[in-house]
């Protein structure tokens, strides 16, 4: 087997091109992958830290926001899109796959499109309940379409998608694995006492105290600056509270987050993060997680199985976040809190939330039902079909 998977640009699409890639050599342990990016992008550090080799391209997106640098960055545009598709060919036609996987992000669209006119089979797999410009171009010259949500008809033609759910980090599908052994007792109270294990072991690992109710803030791979505003102005909230709060700030705000909590005195409740490497134990330590509404945190909210409150970032193409977030609130499975109301009702509404041990347990409840387990392992499942077809 050998696979090129395409695209990144945020942990959103990197995070499953890197599990369908351990899918694949779970397969096939022989298989041969080749990863291409974008180059200065997220994934040309992210999968070579993954064990995976990759190649980057020249490409990258419209800048949308008006100013003398991104109007330059704009007319480059054509250019790097053409040294681009003549670089993909070539890395193409070298590599010779059996299937070629596009995640989303900048590098996908030149390579899965150049990959079709060669005579390549293609998949996509689009993660959002609201499909991206790039995929549904793709569409026409893909074999299969692998979704996440219901309704994915209104972009893609029927007869290729197959719903698989989204793909998400091995660490994560595991994270409730640990059944204890020797365990005399019915097989509910086995699952409840390891949970509550694992919960421990996430607030050992960041020194935060079992008897406080804990908060998980985290915004992305790159940080989230209304959420990170929201806490850092309002960060006397925490000791009011008596509330541990785990912060991921993503690098913008890292350093004026740890001087406005060093001057709070509010260090042993508020522990500040560049970036959470160990997101298994993050998720194990929260009673209440507020996040983003991408839809691979929504896929790996709904196995963690904690209450949430999704924040979803305006910034995107067609406003999907809050899409995904309310494919959640209408199953009261999320709390959704737009991002323009989030600095004067985000705390407020965590706080009633903490206060409300019915609603946690219902919410938690709901949106473990959501969860969509082995979704690498189905895609693969499809790309075996496609290859299959493809030498007969």
């Amino acid at each position: 087997m050998k696979a090129i998977i395409s695209g990144g640009g945020t942990g959103g699409h990197i995070f499953p091109a890197i599990a369908i890639a351990n899918a694949i050599k779970k397969r096939w342990p022989d298989a041969d992958i080749l990863f291409v990016g974008a180059e200065g992008r997220m994934e040309m550090e992210k999968v070579p830290a993954a064990g995976y080799e990759i190649k980057g391209l020249p490409i990258a997106g419209l800048q949308r926001k008006l100013t003398i640098r991104n109007i330059i960055k704009n007319l480059q545009l054509p250019f790097k899109m053409i040294r681009s598709r003549k670089k993909v060919r070539k890395i193409i036609a070298d590599f010779r796959p059996d299937i070629v996987v596009g995640v989303g992000g900048f590098a996908s669209e030149p390579t899965l499109k150049a990959a079709a006119a060669m005579g390549y089979p293609t998949l996509l797999q689009e993660q959002n309940s609201y499909a991206g410009l790039t995929n549904k171009m793709l569409a026409q010259g893909a074999r299969t379409i692998c979704v996440a949500y219901d309704g994915m008809e209104r972009f893609f033609p029927k007869e290729k998608i197959v719903f698989t759910g989204n793909p998400v980090r091995d660490i994560i599908e595991n994270i409730y694995n640990e059944v204890p052994q020797r365990f005399e007792g019915t097989l509910g109270e086995a699952k409840t006492l390891a949970e509550n294990r694992t919960r421990t072991q996430g607030l050992e690992h960041f020194g935060l105290a079992a008897d406080k109710r804990t908060v998980l803030s985290v915004g992305g791979s790159l940080g989230a600056g209304s959420i990170n505003r929201m806490i850092l102005d309002n960060i006397e909230f925490f000791k009011q509270n008596d509330i541990q709060l785990l912060w991921q700030t993503g690098k913008g705000m890292y350093e004026e987050a740890c001087e406005k909590v060093k001057e709070s005195g509010c260090g042993n409740l508020v522990k500040v993060h560049r970036f959470i490497n160990e997101m298994d134990m993050a998720y194990r330590a929260a009673d209440v997680i507020i996040s983003r509404a991408g839809a691979i945190a929504i896929s790996e909210l709904c196995i963690v199985a904690k209450p949430v409150i999704l924040i979803p970032s305006p910034n995107v193409a067609e406003d999907h976040q809050t899409k995904n977030a309310m494919a959640l609130v209408e199953k009261n499975a999320a709390i959704m809190v737009r991002d323009s109301e989030c600095h004067e009702k985000g705390l407020e509404t965590l706080l009633d939330l903490l206060n409300d041990n019915d609603r946690m347990a219902a919410m938690g409840k709901n949106i473990k039902q959501l969860a969509r387990r082995k979704a690498a392992d189905r895609i693969v499942d499809e790309i075996k079909k496609i290859t299959e077809k493809q030498t007969i």
